[in-house]
């Protein structure tokens, strides 16, 4: 056979494959493209023009046998690359069209688990003669896609390209010829894997009630694309409504405004343009109790006194972020307390933030999650991060916001402490999660061979608020850049941006002043590019640190006896300073006498064993097995089960990986309850574990 029609054979395959970006004209040329194309996708094929060595150009040699053909992803390791110019971890383009407005109509079903319906978007059509639109999706079945148009409906042909493992897939909708700038209305029908990996799905024996099951999402980062075919990205901002059809005696709540209730139906509005990760839906057996004229918490009726009790100053919160970053723009501002599994801490919904049981501690001593969220009402969701490489944008200044707001309800040393400890934090992150991807330590990251969970850590946040406060101490204190900070949040309200954004915004606002002199001692490569710790440590109040660290220093290096005759480790110590010295603890090199009854002085000195904060629970179990206690094994694992807080379950997993007796049991338990757990937090413990 010639090799004119080998390729003229190839190309007629591929096409039934839907593999629509590859050209046909230079048959050499379209065997490169097609090999390119399905190095990405992984597809075990062999391709008639490709050798072992190199893509031919020539004839093939007779005497080539099949078995020396490799299947195309073998021949070198996968490499991503980018979806898109603007957005690494999107397929979506919107530098050529974006999405303004989304009409969402759900039904959900609980015994499928799924949610089916459709999406209608309006896009702007940026760029004339557009031939297609790129979004994105993951297992999402598409049944139609449909243009509207002048009262009239037009079915357009669609295709769905195999997934990029992570990523998810392109949705391609084909438009008609001659296709003109301007508004264009788009319907999608289709529905959700029923393991979509931005919903979970409870049935009623998880709940606290254990008569309903309840149905939540997380779609940070890139999960909205298994939830609703989207731009995916953070650089697309838009309004939507939704119709949500769901069992009359559940409630249903999104991100949004409740615009109208029905027996079994609930209308939701969100007029302030959002990315799509942001778009958020729970059903469940839900009551609520006010926290404020704006503010409400939900939870299961079990809990749900106590969650207003330990939220209490939500209102307190949401007022003193008004007054750094000026007016709340999304009117109300609810809590819902999701059930353990859920994987984040906070998730800063707009109108509805998710927060984890785990917070209640009894005390409020755990509530400064909640102002995080609440400051993601400016740093986040007004004004936001274009792509996840960026993410400092959002989390760093929420964190440096945060701080804010609890230096001006506790005071400034409070707030010093607050950074200082989060510096534990990240040391402990560099040391053991980030260990062997040091590029992931940059403020500014390169994803465009990683996917944004695989990236996720405390440095955007810590290392992120901690340049924030080098610039604000550089350029004069709180009363010279909270001025700023009002001005940047003006200026990119309803944006999204790259660092370069935030960095002519800081020049511009200072160029005409005397400060403008002290940004020409700022290194922008050494901050926004180094790995591992913040180059520069900003000088912090350290009195409250100080108390921490001698403790610390004291638990490590003093045996049994000695401890239990020093009267100084007994001395009072805040909550958060018990919390932070059990975090110093951790990181020291060497403890000595790590043992069971320097474990036990332990509890019995700080009263840990009747603890109900789970961040106290977290760095004990953590000591346990640190000091390979393995009769209390079954204890450590109890509180992995107890939630599946990432922050908690991931260490928790990569310690008991590191301790060969142990191990065996931490696997099997996994893998005996993953399926509880949301996508985003199993995907990484797998890899925690070595099992993906």
């Amino acid at each position: 056979m010639s090799i004119a029609k080998r390729v003229q054979q190839w190309a007629t395959f591929a096409r039934t494959w839907h593999i629509y970006d590859c050209t046909w004209q230079n048959p050499f040329e379209s065997a490169q493209l097609v090999k390119t194309h399905l190095m990405g996708l992984h597809k075990p094929i062999y391709h008639p023009m490709i050798s072992r060595r190199t893509l031919c150009t020539t004839q093939l040699q007779p005497e080539l046998h099949q078995s020396q053909l490799l299947p195309i992803y073998k021949l070198q390791k996968r490499n991503m690359g980018r979806l898109s110019n603007v957005d690494p971890s999107s397929y979506s383009e919107p530098e050529l069209i974006t999405t303004e407005h989304s009409s969402i109509n759900w039904k959900v079903d609980f015994e499928s688990t799924k949610l089916r319906g459709s999406v209608l978007h309006k896009f702007n059509v940026l760029s004339s003669n557009l031939e297609k639109i790129l979004l994105d999706v993951r297992d999402i079945d598409v049944k139609n896609a449909t243009l509207l148009a002048g009262g009239t409906e037009l079915p357009i042909n669609y295709f769905i390209s195999d997934p990029v493992p992570d990523m998810g897939q392109k949705l391609t909708l084909e438009l008609p010829t001659g296709t003109a700038k301007g508004s264009l209305n788009v319907r999608i029908d289709y529905e959700t894997a029923s393991n979509a990996s931005g919903l979970q799905w409870l049935n009623p024996a998880q709940t606290l009630g254990k008569k309903h099951p309840y149905m939540f999402s997380q779609c940070q980062a890139i999960h909205a694309r298994s939830v609703m075919p989207c731009q995916d990205t953070p650089a697309v901002k838009f309004t939507y409504n939704a119709v949500v059809e769901h069992p009359t005696e559940l409630t249903a709540l999104m991100s949004a405004l409740i615009d109208k209730n029905e027996p079994g139906k609930t209308h939701f509005k969100q007029e302030v343009p959002i990315p799509a990760y942001l778009v958020a839906i729970a059903i469940g057996k839900l009551v609520s109790r006010r926290l404020g004229d704006n503010s409400n918490v939900w939870a299961e009726e079990a809990i749900v006194d106590a969650c207003a009790e330990e939220f209490s100053e939500t209102s307190t919160m949401l007022k003193t972020a008004s007054d750094l970053c000026g007016p709340y723009v999304w009117k109300q501002y609810d809590l819902l307390v999701m059930p353990p599994s859920f994987p984040f801490g906070g998730m800063e919904n707009p109108c509805l933030t998710f927060v984890t049981p785990t917070l209640l501690a009894g005390d409020k001593s755990l509530a400064n999650v909640v102002a995080h969220e609440i400051a993601h009402s400016w740093t986040g969701n007004l004004v936001t991060n274009k792509n996840f490489e960026h993410f400092w944008l959002n989390e760093g200044f929420t964190v440096f916001v945060e701080s804010k707001i609890v230096g001006r309800m506790q005071g400034a040393k409070e707030l010093d402490f607050r950074m200082l400890s989060n510096l534990t934090e990240l040391q402990e992150c560099l040391r053991t999660q980030l260990s062997g991807t040091p590029e992931l330590t940059r403020l500014v990251v390169d994803l465009s061979n990683c996917g944004p969970d695989d990236a996720f850590s405390s440095v955007p946040y810590i290392k992120g608020s901690t340049f924030l406060r080098y610039l604000e101490d550089l350029l004069g204190g709180p009363s010279v850049f909270e001025p700023f900070l009002r001005d940047y949040l003006k200026k990119f309200a309803y944006k999204s941006i790259v660092t370069d954004d935030f960095k002519g915004a800081l020049y511009d606002y200072f160029k005409d002043t005397d400060k403008k002199d002290k940004l020409s001692l700022v290194d922008w490569d050494l901050w926004l590019k180094s790995e591992g710790m913040p180059p520069i440590i900003p000088k912090f109040d350290e009195s409250l640190s100080n108390v921490t660290k001698d403790l610390a220093t004291k638990w490590s290096t003093k045996t049994v006896d000695e401890l239990t005759n020093d009267a100084n480790i007994k001395q009072p110590i805040s909550i958060h300073q018990l919390i932070e010295f059990l975090g110093k603890l951790i990181e020291s090199k060497d403890i000595v006498e790590l043992n069971e009854r320097k474990i036990e002085l332990l509890e019995n000195t700080y009263n840990l064993g009747q603890s109900k904060n789970a961040e106290v629970r977290f760095r004990l179990n953590r000591l346990i097995i640190r000091a390979r206690l393995i009769k209390r094994l079954d204890e450590i694992i109890e509180f992995a089960n107890s939630n599946f807080r990432m922050k908690f379950c991931r260490p928790i997993y990569r310690d008991l990986s590191e301790w060969p007796e142990a191990k065996p049991a931490a696997v099997k338990n996994f893998l005996n309850i993953k399926d509880q757990m949301m996508a985003v937090c199993s995907h990484t413990i797998e890899k925690d574990l070595g099992l993906k």
